[in-house]
Order: structure tokens, then sequence, then C-alpha cells
């Protein structure tokens, strides 16, 4: 049985209210795959990408506050013009984990005295996520006729005409 690498004992800290200590986790993003992306455009972790957490946990009445950054990377692929791209999520967290949370509670459930911080990181991961990421804010696309990349340069395609317009094409005067 393999050992989650997001779950911290917590029973020393909870003895002493106030109490902190320093957390640093690295794991992968999502062992089971379930996560995986359910369309090719989407963007992702890649399979065996690592997340890291960076921050402490605090004892609080009934439970903890875990806080720190969450960093890890992602790719997908570029909306306008189909070619991979990628970058980095790094991301503030700060949430509480309680013994009995209600629903209504925006608060993550503390099992006994093992903290397990991997739903708040794959959550906050999954926040961040670009929806439809971009190569770059200027990017130009493919061309609809012939799907040429347009960031190249122009494909010398001659844009269709509106087919609503085509029966007053008559009275243009030939060139």
């Amino acid at each position: 049985m393999a050992i989650d690498p997001f779950v911290v004992g917590v029973a020393r800290l909870r003895t002493q209210l106030g109490a902190t200590a320093p957390c640093h986790l690295q794991g992968l993003f999502d062992p089971s795959g379930e996560l995986k992306a359910p369309v090719p455009g989407e963007s992702e972790v890649p399979d065996g990408g690592e997340v890291i957490f960076d921050g402490t946990v605090e004892s609080i009445p009934k439970g903890i506050v875990a806080s720190g950054r969450v960093t890890t990377t992602w790719e997908g692929v570029c909306r306008r013009c189909a070619v991979d791209v990628g970058g980095e999520i790094d991301v503030a967290v700060r949430e509480r984990f309680i013994e009995k949370a209600a629903p209504e509670d925006e608060a993550y459930l503390l099992k006994g005295d093992l903290l397990d911080l991997g739903p708040m990181i794959r959550d906050a991961v999954v926040l961040e996520l670009p929806i439809a990421p971009l190569c770059h804010e200027g990017c130009k696309g493919l061309c609809t006729q012939c799907g040429a990349d347009l960031n190249e340069g122009p494909c010398g395609c001659e844009a269709p005409g509106d087919p609503r317009w085509a029966t007053l094409d008559v009275l243009r005067r030939p060139e």
C-alpha cells in the first residue's frame, strides 16, 4: 500500500492551540488518473506531474488551518492555433480542516490526527488551470479555408463572400 505524500500527522500539533509547524510536501498530482481532462483541448497537469505544497499548518479550536503555496506545471493546446502550450501554476492557499464539517461549512474534513491536504491541493490546482489556453495573447489562429497557421504569415486564401449578398454581386463592375 502506497503512502499518500499529502497526509500529515498532526497529533502533537493539536495538543497546543495556536501551535504551528512548517510543511513541505511533494507528490504526484493525480496518481489514479481520475482528474484527466475530459476533452483533449482542455488544460491539465501532465501525467506523472508533481505538485508541491510549501507552507504551514496551525492548530485552531476543533481543527487545523493550512496555508501556503501550491506549485505545479500544466499543459494544453492553444484554442486558436492548436499548438502545444504549457506553463506554471503558483497559487496561494489558506483552508480550514475541521472535525465535524457540516454542508454549509466552507472547510475540509479532518479525520482524527491525520490531515489529508490532497483534496485542498488538487482543488487549488484545478481551479487555476486555464479553461481555454492561448500560446500568446496576439495569436491569430488558423485560416478557416486552408488551416494554415496565421501566426507564421498570411496564407494567400481569399476570404469567402457572404452568401447573403451573393445576388447583388451581379451589380458589381468588372475589374
